[in-house]
């Protein structure tokens, strides 16, 4: 009787101790399951992203110079021209009535007393400069003898380049009259008998590719009406982005700009040539109202896989702004505030331990740390906002 009294009570005492080890172990604190990442060391980059697209840098819009019929373009977009020898279009004007041609006429015959008048008042700026170099060369040597005053040798210099001046006026007054008078005439092409059947050559204003042709069948059109675009796309191609204005602001003309998503692999390497000062409301894909501000980036040179990119096609634009070729970097995803300053939970010995940083510069992806990190270092990435300072950790 007594061994069994004494076995029930061995076997009571082994059950609680069993009880107890497993309340013990159930509400142990067990180390919070986190993901941890590395602090390293390298390069670095802050820019500024946008989708933007190409553009031909100087695009010419071919326009029919008078009015009349334009006979059928047999130029395809794509198609090869050279400057001043291809030929692009060809149109029949609209024979002038007596009226038009004695008003033609007439604004031929003052074009060329324009350019008669021109031409004497050049040589008359030609005549005066030669007087007043002739005296600037002689006062100059009589004030270097010592007979004539500074102040009367410096008034002659100043002349002498007025002078100067008025000849360059003169020669280019002299281009804009022979430029009228070429329109003049121009406008009484179609005032003969013939003109019906005589056609105006519209040849090509540079080397190129036809980009867009707007009037392809034979139609009667007006003076000015387009025709067709052309471009250089070989050597002339462009980028051209709409920055946010508070992005536009950190541009500066040369920095360095990282183009890709154009439908090749390689990144084509550009530079930032010219920030517009005129910011522009537009309103996003989401309804939001943005000033934007027009910048263009030009391709220094294209690699071979993109001789396809053409005008007007979409590209993705990075501005760099900031780097550093070897800057300790912690993911942007271990960064959380604490006290207004910037901190990470640093792994140490299978505890978090609360770190405050200092941060040089924040990508959005990686932040370049001045102070308080070294290379390798683990750190909690996406911390929880119940993670405190000395709680046990393991990897997730």
């Amino acid at each position: 009787m007594t061994s069994k009294k004494l076995s029930r009570k061995a076997l009571t005492i082994a059950a609680t101790i069993l009880v107890a080890i497993a309340l013990v172990y159930a509400f142990w604190p067990q180390p919070t399951r986190v993901d941890i990442g590395t602090v390293s060391q390298g390069p670095m980059q802050v820019t500024i992203n946008e989708e933007a697209h190409t553009r031909v840098s100087e695009l010419y819009v071919l326009s029919a110079p008078v009015s009349g019929r334009l006979l059928r373009l047999e130029l395809k977009p794509g198609a090869a021209v050279v400057q001043g020898k291809t030929l692009v279009a060809q149109l029949l004007p609209n024979p002038l009535d007596s009226h038009e041609i004695t008003q033609g006429q007439a604004r031929v015959q003052a074009a060329e007393a324009a350019v008669d008048a021109a031409l004497a008042a050049l040589k008359q700026a030609e005549n005066d400069q030669y007087l007043a170099d002739q005296q600037a060369r002689r006062n100059e040597q009589q004030a270097r003898q010592g007979a004539l005053s500074v102040a009367d040798n410096e008034q002659t210099q100043v002349k002498a380049d007025n002078a100067a001046a008025a000849v360059a006026s003169a020669v280019a007054m002299l281009a804009m009259r022979r430029a009228e008078l070429l329109n003049a005439r121009a406008a009484l092409a179609g005032s003969g008998s013939d003109a019906p059947f005589k056609a105006i050559d519209i040849l090509a204003p540079i080397s190129g590719k036809i980009l867009r042709v707007m009037e392809e069948n034979e139609k009667v059109v007006t003076a000015g009406v387009p025709i067709v675009e052309i471009g250089d796309v070989t050597h002339g191609l462009e980028v051209e982005v709409e920055l946010l204005s508070r992005d536009a602001v950190q541009i500066r003309p040369g920095q360095p700009v990282q183009i890709s998503n154009w439908g090749g692999d390689e990144i084509i390497a550009g530079v930032v040539s010219r920030i517009d000062p005129l910011g522009y409301l537009k309103t996003s894909a989401l309804g939001v109202e943005e000033r934007r501000v027009k910048t263009m980036i030009t391709l220094p040179s294209l690699p071979a896989s993109a001789s396809g990119l053409g005008h007007g096609f979409r590209v993705d634009v990075a501005i760099v702004v900031w780097q550093k070729t070897s800057a300790i970097k912690v993911p942007s995803s271990a960064l959380l505030r604490e006290n207004g300053d910037w901190a990470v939970f640093v792994v140490d010995n299978g505890k978090a331990q609360l770190r405050t940083l200092r941060i040089e510069k924040n990508n959005g992806t990686e932040a370049s740390v001045l102070q308080g990190l070294q290379v390798n270092d683990p750190v909690i990435l996406y911390p929880a906002a119940d993670l405190a300072d000395g709680m046990a950790v393991e990897q997730r």
